[in-house]
């Protein structure tokens, strides 16, 4: 079960092109281009000029007319609109090598998301150091959580022990929950729970180039 308190008027579609213009307008930026218009936009990605402009308008931004829109103003909307304008430290917990490789990539850090504590319940891990992060016991987790008022929790564990991961989340306070895990997992409601399936988006690359040798 997925629940989510991102309003119903946001399609989920747009919520993964954003960060396409964002990466884009961010680019522009630096090369010193002021303005930008929709048709520019959808240019860069194949996309429909009118998709681009209605996923903008979910900002609040309106442009202006021959003129588009003001690059370092749409650049802040889009952060705002996503919530990557505020800092939300994060606790991971499954430190093996996709856990290891979350804690190694620093670029989080520009898009809001702080990790700021690792567990483990491998004592072989515990008290050892990963990318500068000390690998805490997950018996310290609801403590930690609770006095550090954490939110967010990352779940990269084998799928058997998503369930206890989760678990462990909830009873802490944790409000929304990124989970690399591809094991099925229930939450209740009121607390966010977004899947990342990278087998899915293997199955589709796969999939694809097997049609591409058959062809």
């Amino acid at each position: 079960m997925t629940n989510s308190t991102t309003p119903h008027t946001v399609p989920r579609a747009s919520l993964k092109r954003l960060p396409l213009y964002l990466h884009l307008l961010e680019n522009l930026m630096a090369d010193g281009v002021e303005y930008v218009s929709c048709t520019q936009l959808a240019k860069e990605f194949d996309f429909d000029a009118i998709l681009v402009r209605k996923d903008i308008e979910l900002t609040g931004e309106v442009g202006t007319a021959r003129i588009g829109f003001k690059v370092a103003t749409l650049i802040g909307s889009i952060k705002s609109f996503l919530g990557w304008d505020k800092e939300q430290d994060a606790f991971l917990v499954g430190v093996g090598n996709l856990g290891k490789a979350i804690l190694g990539y620093k670029d989080f850090k520009k898009y809001g998301l702080n990790i700021v504590a690792a567990f483990d319940n491998d004592s072989r891990k515990v008290g050892t150091k990963v990318f500068g992060y000390e690998i805490f016991s997950t018996s310290k987790f609801g403590d930690l959580a609770k006095r550090m008022h954490i939110y967010v929790g990352i779940i990269t564990v084998p799928p058997e022990h998503a369930q206890e991961a989760v678990d462990l989340m909830v009873d802490a306070g944790i409000k929304a929950i990124w989970n690399f895990s591809p094991a099925p997992l229930r939450i209740p409601e009121g607390v966010i729970l977004e899947n990342v399936r990278l087998t899915q988006s293997l199955a589709v690359l796969t999939n694809k180039l097997k049609r591409v040798f058959k062809s």
